[in-house]
């Protein structure tokens, strides 16, 4: 009897409702990354800032005109990588390092849920210039958001000529493999450690 019932239901599931359950078991599986939570920071991690460093090797030699961010900005926080994904809601993570004149001076993540037309995953390296000291301050203390209208400029060459700070801070994007003309950043949210 529960065989036959098994048999029935699978000849009620169409095509539609098999994506369905796909997309609610991939939503599910999303959600549950985005809600485990993140190790504690335990210091200072020679594979993370060599990951960071990687990655602001990348973006220079993605276009080499961001170097007058970071002559300019007073800090700057470097992400290698940031998975984003999602089925109409969705979602990002990202750990990386901050640096001031060149030197770590902390960790930090971002996490972004996102609610809409979406599908799919990417994943991507971001960076964030910070104009003084104020906007540092602020991205510290754990209450830093990027607007939901945020968007970043995606580093190809010469793309950063025509950029500058909004509000604070300038925010670049390099996909990983290939190319993403831009990235929605907006909603991003920012955690920070000192080491």
């Amino acid at each position: 009897m529960f065989f036959f019932k098994i048999n029935n239901l699978k000849a009620i599931c169409d095509w539609q409702g098999r994506r369905l359950l796909q997309a609610g078991s991939a939503l599910l599986l999303m959600m549950g990354f985005l809600t485990v939570g993140h190790p504690a920071f335990a210091g200072w991690e020679p594979d993370k800032l060599s990951d960071a460093k990687q990655a602001i090797s990348a973006f220079k030699k993605a276009d080499p005109s961001l170097e007058r961010f970071f002559n300019s900005a007073y800090a700057y926080a470097v992400f290698p990588t940031v998975g984003k994904g999602g089925i109409g809601i969705g979602g990002a993570y990202g750990s990386g390092t901050v640096f001031i004149g060149g030197k770590p001076m902390g960790e930090t993540s971002l996490t972004q849920l996102t609610i809409g037309f979406q599908l799919g995953g990417q994943a991507y390296r971001e960076i964030i210039f910070f104009r003084d000291k104020a906007t540092l301050v602020d991205f510290k203390r754990g209450n830093f958001e990027l607007s939901a209208q945020a968007s970043a400029v995606a580093a190809t060459l010469g793309a950063s000529a025509d950029a500058d700070f909004e509000n604070g801070v300038a925010v670049f994007t390099l996909a990983k493999g290939g190319l993403m003309y831009e990235a929605s950043v907006g909603g991003q949210k920012f955690s920070f450690d000192s080491y």
